[in-house]
């Protein structure tokens, strides 16, 4: 594995959900043989963000602007970036993050993360949590799970447990 790639031999995969969630993203870490730190570049169309505004518990991140204009929506504040910002997003549940292209033009940057095997997420927009363990890039593995809901949805700690009979 050669431990250098270009931008211009990067592989896009495109995701999305309805009209505001989309984008398109090419793994860079996996192509070069990185282990500790996840990076990808991110593109966005005029109008789309790549994922709903949330923050982490343990990954921290970094974003770099490519090119465009857009909008970062950061700990309830809204900030304009554009090409040669550096975002820090530290791990901190009181640091919810979102990039969005509020341009007309595209937008794209790299988004780089440490690669912790766990972390817990919250969506301040839409009151969920999620929490995964295990391998980013085999979430069938034996080890690996991924879980959202809702904290009114939560179950007491010993609910389902079966009761001592001997005990009391």
């Amino acid at each position: 594995m050669k431990p250098i790639i270009n931008l211009d031999e990067l592989e896009f995969a495109e995701f999305g959900k309805g009209k505001k969630f989309g984008a398109a993203r090419a793994p860079v870490s996996t192509e070069i043989g990185a282990s500790r730190l996840g990076y990808a570049v991110v593109r966005l169309e005029p109008g789309k963000r790549a994922w709903p505004y949330h923050s982490h518990y343990v990954i921290e991140e970094m974003f770099y602007v490519l090119e465009g204009e857009g909008t970062l929506r950061h700990a309830d504040e809204e900030y304009p970036i554009r090409a040669g910002d550096f975002i820090c997003s530290p791990a901190d549940p009181n640091q919810p993050h979102q990039i969005i292209n509020t341009s007309d033009a595209p937008l794209s940057y790299i988004a780089l993360g440490t690669e912790d095997r766990a972390d817990v997420f919250l969506y301040p927009d839409s009151g969920k949590y999620g929490v995964w363990h295990g391998t980013k890039k085999d979430l069938d593995a034996p080890d690996s799970f991924m879980v959202f809901a809702r904290k009114e949805t939560a179950v007491d700690y010993w609910d389902g447990e079966a009761e001592d009979e001997d005990e009391g």
